[in-house]
C-alpha cells in the first residue's frame, strides 16, 4: 500500500473552535503534518465549551472536552502567544517551511501582528494561505464575528427548518449539530487541496483562499434556494416531508416511527401495494410525482392512517423487500451499520486507554487511513516542534516559557 495521500504536506493551523479545526483534522487524517497553534494557558476556545470532559487520572480539571476532541486528532499542539513580538517571530519562522497556513481570526486581526497573507507571502511566496471567517474577507459584514447558529439564522436555513406552519411548535428551528461549521470545514479542505493542485501544475504559485460560513450556508440551500430564484417565493418549512419525491416523511406506526422517501412512480406503486391499497397508485391525483407534490397533504394523510395499522418492524421488512427507501428513526444508541463500516475508532489517550473517536468518512483502496493519533493535550508538542522545526535548544525554549511567549 502507498503512503497516505497527503504525506509530506506541512500545515500551520491557527484555527480555533470547529470549522477550521475540522478541516485541518481531515487533512491530518490524510497524512499532512499539522502543527496546531494554541494560546498558552487556555488554548483553543473549544476547550472551554463545556462538559463532558475526559477524566484526568489524578482527578484534576482539564480542557479535553468532547467539542475539542471531535476536531483535533492527528495534530501537534504548540502554544504560542502571538500578541508578543517573539511569538509572532515563531509563527513567521514556522510559516517559512510549511505548504499551508490556516487561520480563522476576524478580518484584519492578524495584520496587526504581521501574520496576514501579504506578510506571510513575502517570506513564503508559494504559501497556500486559507482564511476561514464568518462573512468572508469582503463586504459590509466582513468584520463581524459569528457562530454556526447565527449563520443558520441569517443564511435562511432556519427559515426552512422546523414544523410546518399551523402545526404545534411551528417556527424557525436550528439543525441539531453545528452543520454549517462542518460543511465549511469540508469546503475549506476542498479549497486548500484545489489551491495545492494549482500550485503544483502552475509553477508553485501560492494564493489566498477565502472560505466563510455565510457563503457555505447559502450554497448548501441548493434546490431550496433555487426555488426562490425561479419563482421569487421563499419555500415554506416542511417538517420531515421530503424535498422532491412524494410522499416522503416520518410516519407514526403502532410502536414507533419510520422515515419513508418515495422517489419515483414505481416506488409509489410498490408502497401502495405494501400498505394494502394498490388502487391508490391508479388514482389520477397520485399517478405522477408532480401530482403527488401538488396533492401532498392528501396523500400524506392517507399514508399516515395506513402506517398506524402495524409496527415499525413489519413495515420496514415489507418496504425493504419491495425496494422502497425507508428506515427507522434512531438515536445514537441505535444507529446501525456503524461498526461494520468501522466508523468508531479507538485511540490510546493519556487520560483514557481506549478513547472512542469518529473516523474520517473517506475510504481509500490503496491509501487507507489507518493511524488515528489522539487529540493532543494543550502544548504537548511545543518543545518537540520548536526544536525540530526551528532548531531551538532547551535554553532558548526555557527563556520563551519564562517570558510567557510559549
Amino acid at each position: 500500500m502507498s503512503a497516505l495521500p497527503l504525506s509530506g504536506l506541512k500545515i500551520l493551523d491557527l484555527t480555533r473552535v470547529l470549522a477550521g479545526p475540522l478541516s485541518a483534522q481531515m487533512l491530518g487524517d490524510l497524512g499532512a503534518n499539522v502543527i496546531k497553534i494554541e494560546r498558552p494557558g487556555t488554548g483553543d476556545d473549544a476547550r472551554a465549551f463545556g462538559p463532558p470532559y475526559l477524566t484526568d487520572p489524578e482527578g484534576k480539571e482539564n480542557n479535553n472536552n468532547s467539542f475539542y476532541l471531535c476536531a483535533n486528532r492527528n495534530k501537534k499542539s504548540v502554544t504560542v502567544n502571538i500578541a508578543k513580538p517573539e511569538g509572532q517571530e515563531i509563527i513567521r519562522a514556522l510559516a517559512k517551511g510549511v505548504d499551508v497556513f490556516m487561520e480563522n481570526y476576524k478580518v484584519g486581526d492578524l495584520k496587526r501582528y504581521g501574520l496576514d497573507y501579504e506578510s506571510i507571502r513575502k517570506i513564503n511566496p508559494g504559501i497556500i494561505y486559507c482564511s476561514v471567517t464568518g462573512f468572508g474577507q469582503t463586504g459590509p459584514y466582513a468584520p463581524r464575528a459569528g457562530y454556526d447558529a447565527i449563520f443558520q439564522a441569517m443564511g435562511g436555513l432556519m427559515s426552512v427548518t422546523g414544523h410546518m406552519d399551523g402545526e404545534p411548535g411551528a417556527g424557525p428551528m436550528k439543525v441539531g449539530p453545528s452543520i454549517v461549521d462542518y460543511m465549511t470545514g469540508m469546503n475549506t479542505s476542498i479549497g486548500i487541496l484545489s489551491a495545492l493542485y494549482h500550485r503544483k501544475v502552475n509553477g508553485r504559485a501560492g494564493q489566498h483562499v477565502d472560505v466563510c460560513l455565510f457563503d457555505t450556508v447559502i450554497a448548501s440551500l441548493s434546490h431550496y434556494l433555487q426555488i426562490y430564484l425561479v419563482n421569487g417565493k421563499s419555500p415554506p418549512r416542511r417538517g420531515t416531508w421530503g424535498n422532491g419525491g412524494m410522499p416522503a416523511g416520518v410516519f407514526r406506526c403502532a410502536d414507533g416511527e419510520l422515515m419513508l422517501v418515495v422517489g419515483n412512480d414505481g416506488q409509489f406503486a410498490r408502497t401502495c401495494a405494501v400498505l394494502g391499497e394498490p388502487e391508490l397508485a391508479k388514482n389520477p391525483k397520485f399517478v405522477k410525482n408532480n401530482d403527488r407534490v401538488v396533492n401532498g397533504k392528501e396523500i400524506m394523510a392517507i399514508f399516515a392512517g395506513l402506517f398506524l395499522k402495524d409496527t415499525v418492524g413489519h413495515w420496514l421488512q415489507k418496504l425493504e423487500e419491495a425496494g422502497v427507501p425507508c428506515g427507522p428513526v434512531n438515536d445514537f444508541t441505535q444507529v446501525p451499520h456503524v461498526r461494520s463500516r468501522g466508523m468508531e475508532v479507538k485511540v490510546d489517550h493519556p487520560f483514557e486507554h481506549s478513547l472512542s473517536l469518529i473516523r474520517n468518512a473517506l475510504t481509500f483502496s490503496e491509501t487507507p487511513v489507518k493511524e488515528y493519533r489522539y487529540p493532543p493535550r494543550l502544548g504537548e508538542h511545543t518543545q518537540e516542534v520548536l526544536a525540530a522545526e526551528l532548531g531551538y535548544d532547551e535554553t532558548k525554549i526555557m527563556e520563551l516559557k519564562q517570558a510567557k511567549v510559549i
